[in-house]
Protein backbone atom coordinates (compact mmCIF):
# COMPACT_ATOMS: atom_id res chain seq x y z
CA UNK A 1 0.00 0.00 0.00
CA UNK A 2 1.31 3.58 -0.76
CA UNK A 3 1.99 5.70 1.89
CA UNK A 4 0.12 9.37 0.82
CA UNK A 5 3.10 11.16 2.90
CA UNK A 6 5.19 9.91 -0.47
CA UNK A 7 3.02 11.71 -3.32
CA UNK A 8 3.32 15.11 -4.11
CA UNK A 9 0.79 17.44 -4.95
CA UNK A 10 1.01 19.31 -8.45
CA UNK A 11 3.19 22.38 -7.24
CA UNK A 12 5.38 20.54 -5.63
CA UNK A 13 5.68 18.21 -8.87
CA UNK A 14 6.54 21.25 -11.23
CA UNK A 15 8.82 22.39 -8.55
CA UNK A 16 10.78 19.38 -8.70
CA UNK A 17 10.70 19.30 -12.19
CA UNK A 18 12.04 22.65 -12.93
CA UNK A 19 15.07 21.54 -10.46
CA UNK A 20 16.12 18.20 -12.05
CA UNK A 21 18.11 20.59 -15.14
CA UNK A 22 19.85 22.54 -12.69
CA UNK A 23 21.67 19.60 -11.33
CA UNK A 24 25.01 19.11 -13.31
CA UNK A 25 25.96 20.52 -16.83
CA UNK A 26 24.78 17.10 -18.51
CA UNK A 27 22.68 14.73 -16.93
CA UNK A 28 19.85 16.94 -15.05
CA UNK A 29 19.22 18.57 -18.38
CA UNK A 30 19.04 15.58 -19.88
CA UNK A 31 16.21 13.84 -17.43
CA UNK A 32 14.12 16.51 -16.97
CA UNK A 33 12.10 14.77 -19.81
CA UNK A 34 12.16 11.02 -18.55
CA UNK A 35 11.10 12.48 -15.02
CA UNK A 36 8.12 14.12 -16.40
CA UNK A 37 7.04 11.04 -17.95
CA UNK A 38 7.00 9.33 -14.90
CA UNK A 39 4.65 12.02 -13.56
CA UNK A 40 2.42 12.96 -16.25
CA UNK A 41 1.89 9.39 -18.03
CA UNK A 42 2.91 7.29 -14.58
CA UNK A 43 5.46 5.19 -16.69
CA UNK A 44 8.07 3.10 -14.51
CA UNK A 45 11.44 4.73 -14.90
CA UNK A 46 12.42 1.48 -16.72
CA UNK A 47 9.78 2.18 -19.21
CA UNK A 48 10.73 5.40 -19.62
CA UNK A 49 13.62 4.15 -20.13
CA UNK A 50 13.17 2.46 -23.41
CA UNK A 51 10.71 4.76 -24.80
CA UNK A 52 11.03 5.22 -28.95
CA UNK A 53 10.30 8.09 -31.12
CA UNK A 54 8.19 5.42 -32.43
CA UNK A 55 6.23 4.97 -29.30
CA UNK A 56 5.10 8.54 -29.52
CA UNK A 57 2.78 10.74 -31.06
CA UNK A 58 3.47 14.60 -30.60
CA UNK A 59 0.80 16.39 -32.20
CA UNK A 60 1.82 20.77 -32.43
CA UNK A 61 -1.02 20.97 -30.33
CA UNK A 62 -3.89 19.14 -27.88
CA UNK A 63 -3.30 15.94 -26.23
CA UNK A 64 -0.90 13.19 -27.57
CA UNK A 65 -0.18 9.32 -26.88
CA UNK A 66 2.52 7.16 -25.65
CA UNK A 67 2.12 3.13 -26.96
CA UNK A 68 4.48 1.36 -24.57
CA UNK A 69 6.27 -1.75 -26.19
CA UNK A 70 9.31 -2.22 -23.62
CA UNK A 71 11.02 -1.78 -20.65
CA UNK A 72 14.45 -1.13 -19.73
CA UNK A 73 15.45 -2.81 -16.27
CA UNK A 74 18.55 -2.37 -14.96
CA UNK A 75 19.97 -5.86 -14.61
CA UNK A 76 23.31 -7.35 -13.59
CA UNK A 77 25.61 -8.04 -17.51
CA UNK A 78 26.05 -11.70 -16.28
CA UNK A 79 22.33 -12.19 -15.92
CA UNK A 80 21.02 -10.63 -19.11
CA UNK A 81 21.09 -12.12 -22.87
CA UNK A 82 22.94 -9.09 -24.38
CA UNK A 83 25.99 -9.22 -21.56
CA UNK A 84 24.98 -5.58 -21.11
CA UNK A 85 23.64 -3.56 -17.97
CA UNK A 86 20.54 -2.65 -19.49
CA UNK A 87 18.29 -4.36 -21.77
CA UNK A 88 15.36 -4.24 -23.38
CA UNK A 89 12.38 -6.40 -22.09
CA UNK A 90 8.27 -6.69 -22.18
CA UNK A 91 6.40 -4.75 -19.72
CA UNK A 92 5.77 -5.80 -16.44
CA UNK A 93 2.62 -7.70 -16.14
CA UNK A 94 1.99 -8.32 -19.92
CA UNK A 95 2.64 -11.12 -22.59
CA UNK A 96 5.68 -10.35 -24.74
CA UNK A 97 4.52 -8.02 -27.80
CA UNK A 98 1.64 -6.71 -25.72
CA UNK A 99 1.41 -2.97 -25.51
CA UNK A 100 0.21 -0.52 -23.45
CA UNK A 101 -1.52 3.00 -24.33
CA UNK A 102 -1.22 6.29 -22.01
CA UNK A 103 -2.79 9.22 -23.62
CA UNK A 104 -0.03 12.55 -22.44
CA UNK A 105 -1.26 16.30 -21.69
CA UNK A 106 -0.13 18.95 -23.81
CA UNK A 107 2.55 20.14 -21.21
CA UNK A 108 4.57 16.53 -21.47
CA UNK A 109 3.94 16.52 -25.09
CA UNK A 110 6.01 19.79 -25.43
CA UNK A 111 8.99 18.59 -23.11
CA UNK A 112 9.24 15.43 -25.09
CA UNK A 113 9.16 17.46 -28.16
CA UNK A 114 11.85 20.19 -26.39
CA UNK A 115 13.65 17.72 -25.64
CA UNK A 116 13.86 15.34 -28.75
CA UNK A 117 15.17 19.12 -30.34
CA UNK A 118 17.73 19.30 -28.25
CA UNK A 119 19.13 15.72 -27.77
CA UNK A 120 17.74 14.21 -30.52
CA UNK A 121 17.72 10.33 -30.25
CA UNK A 122 19.78 7.01 -29.79
CA UNK A 123 20.74 4.83 -32.99
CA UNK A 124 17.83 2.84 -31.29
CA UNK A 125 15.30 5.10 -31.05
CA UNK A 126 15.15 5.74 -27.48
CA UNK A 127 14.76 8.96 -26.49
CA UNK A 128 16.68 9.14 -23.07
CA UNK A 129 20.11 8.32 -23.24
CA UNK A 130 23.84 9.85 -22.20
CA UNK A 131 25.21 11.85 -24.76
CA UNK A 132 27.42 8.47 -25.48
CA UNK A 133 23.86 6.76 -26.58
CA UNK A 134 24.19 4.67 -23.44
CA UNK A 135 21.34 3.92 -20.51
CA UNK A 136 21.64 6.16 -17.18
CA UNK A 137 21.69 3.76 -14.24
CA UNK A 138 19.28 3.96 -11.62
CA UNK A 139 22.07 5.68 -9.33
CA UNK A 140 22.99 8.48 -11.88
CA UNK A 141 18.68 8.98 -11.43
CA UNK A 142 18.79 8.82 -7.97
CA UNK A 143 22.15 11.49 -7.73
CA UNK A 144 20.13 13.84 -9.78
CA UNK A 145 16.54 13.12 -8.22
CA UNK A 146 18.02 13.90 -4.89
CA UNK A 147 19.41 17.11 -5.70
CA UNK A 148 16.59 18.50 -7.28
CA UNK A 149 15.19 17.81 -3.79
CA UNK A 150 17.44 19.58 -2.13
CA UNK A 151 16.44 22.37 -4.89
CA UNK A 152 12.29 22.11 -4.74
CA UNK A 153 11.69 21.38 -0.88
CA UNK A 154 11.92 22.70 2.67
CA UNK A 155 14.79 21.53 4.15
CA UNK A 156 11.51 19.19 6.13
CA UNK A 157 10.32 18.01 3.35
CA UNK A 158 13.92 17.00 2.33
CA UNK A 159 14.59 15.00 5.40
CA UNK A 160 10.56 13.42 5.28
CA UNK A 161 9.59 10.74 2.62
CA UNK A 162 7.82 13.22 0.23
CA UNK A 163 9.17 12.24 -2.81
CA UNK A 164 12.15 10.39 -1.93
CA UNK A 165 12.64 8.70 -5.14
CA UNK A 166 11.81 9.12 -8.78
CA UNK A 167 9.51 5.88 -8.57
CA UNK A 168 7.31 8.18 -6.42
CA UNK A 169 6.24 10.73 -9.07
CA UNK A 170 4.52 7.58 -10.88
CA UNK A 171 2.42 7.18 -7.01
CA UNK A 172 1.38 11.02 -7.55
CA UNK A 173 0.18 10.65 -11.24
CA UNK A 174 -1.76 7.49 -10.16
CA UNK A 175 -3.04 9.40 -7.20
CA UNK A 176 -3.84 12.38 -9.23
CA UNK A 177 -5.74 10.90 -11.72
CA UNK A 178 -7.80 8.43 -8.99
CA UNK A 179 -8.67 11.95 -7.14
CA UNK A 180 -9.56 13.62 -9.82
CA UNK A 181 -12.49 11.14 -10.82
CA UNK A 182 -10.82 9.23 -13.36
CA UNK A 183 -12.34 5.89 -13.71
CA UNK A 184 -10.53 3.24 -11.60
CA UNK A 185 -10.60 0.79 -14.99
CA UNK A 186 -9.32 3.79 -16.96
CA UNK A 187 -6.73 4.38 -14.49
CA UNK A 188 -5.34 0.58 -13.87
CA UNK A 189 -5.21 0.69 -18.05
CA UNK A 190 -3.16 3.47 -18.46
CA UNK A 191 -0.98 2.77 -15.07
CA UNK A 192 -0.64 -1.28 -16.49
CA UNK A 193 -1.69 -2.80 -12.97
CA UNK A 194 -5.27 -4.38 -12.56
CA UNK A 195 -8.28 -2.79 -11.00
CA UNK A 196 -7.75 -5.00 -8.17
CA UNK A 197 -4.38 -4.01 -7.49
CA UNK A 198 -4.50 -0.62 -8.03
CA UNK A 199 -7.37 0.21 -5.11
CA UNK A 200 -5.56 -2.00 -3.24
CA UNK A 201 -2.55 -0.31 -3.37
CA UNK A 202 -4.14 3.49 -3.62
CA UNK A 203 -6.19 3.00 -0.80
CA UNK A 204 -4.82 5.34 1.11
CA UNK A 205 -4.43 8.12 -1.48
CA UNK A 206 -7.71 8.66 -2.75
CA UNK A 207 -8.29 11.79 -0.66
CA UNK A 208 -12.28 13.20 -0.63
CA UNK A 209 -13.52 10.45 -2.79
CA UNK A 210 -16.27 9.77 -0.36
CA UNK A 211 -18.28 13.01 -0.06
CA UNK A 212 -17.69 13.00 -3.93
CA UNK A 213 -19.22 9.56 -4.51
CA UNK A 214 -22.26 10.56 -1.73
CA UNK A 215 -22.85 13.74 -3.91
CA UNK A 216 -23.42 11.45 -7.11
CA UNK A 217 -25.32 9.10 -5.38
CA UNK A 218 -27.69 11.79 -4.19
CA UNK A 219 -27.96 13.23 -7.72
CA UNK A 220 -28.82 10.04 -9.02
CA UNK A 221 -31.69 9.21 -6.32
CA UNK A 222 -33.06 12.69 -6.59
CA UNK A 223 -33.68 12.55 -10.61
Amino acid sequence: MIDPRTVVNPAQARALLDAVPKVGRKRGPRLKALFACIYYAALRPEEAADLRLRNCTLPETGWGLIVLENARPQGIKRWTDSGQTHESRSLKHRANKETREIPIPPVLVAMLGEHIAEYGTAKDGRIFSTGTGGTYSSSAHSYVWQEARKLALTPAQVASSLAARPYDLRHAAVSLWLNAGVPAPEVAKRAGHSVDVLLRVYAKCMDGQQEQINGKINDALDT
